[in-house]
């Protein structure tokens, strides 16, 4: 039986001058994606997406609600089969200055939505599409 390993992240938004936007990484493979990471000892999965978002971005925010689960299967070298689920929130963005971490990211921007929409669909992993879409819907934004 593969062992779990539980990660959250999120779609963060903003508004800048009336204008909503979205942000995006550019993970260190070079693909579209979202600030996540694994959940430490004794955080709850929405701290851990804040957390991630805060130390991969700069950005301060809070959760609004839920987006959905990603589940898959991945093989680790030494550890096997795990299970991995990744939690995303859709966050808003209260604060802080956005920069990458450059350990784990090449960069951070913001995005209008259908800018958003077009580099995750695509230079993104197809897995995000629907996390994006499903933001996307909750923000009133129909694609």
């Amino acid at each position: 039986m593969p062992s779990t390993q539980i990660s959250a992240g999120g779609i963060v938004y903003r508004k800048e001058a009336g204008l909503l936007q979205i942000q995006l990484i550019t993970d260190r493979y070079g693909k579209i994606s979202f600030a996540k990471g694994k959940r430490e000892n004794g955080e709850t999965i929405e701290q851990t997406a804040l957390r991630e978002i805060h130390e991969e971005t700069g950005i301060v925010g809070r959760v609004v609600e839920p987006i959905d689960i990603i589940a898959y299967t991945y093989h680790h070298p030494n550890l096997g089969d795990i299970q991995k689920e990744v939690h995303y929130y859709l966050v808003e963005c209260e604060g802080g200055s956005l920069r990458p971490q450059t350990e784990e990211i090449r960069s951070v921007a913001w995005y209008e939505p259908e800018v958003a929409w077009e580099r995750q669909c695509n230079a993104g992993y197809d897995n995000n599409d629907f996390i994006l879409e499903k933001a996307l819907k909750l923000l009133g934004i129909r694609l």
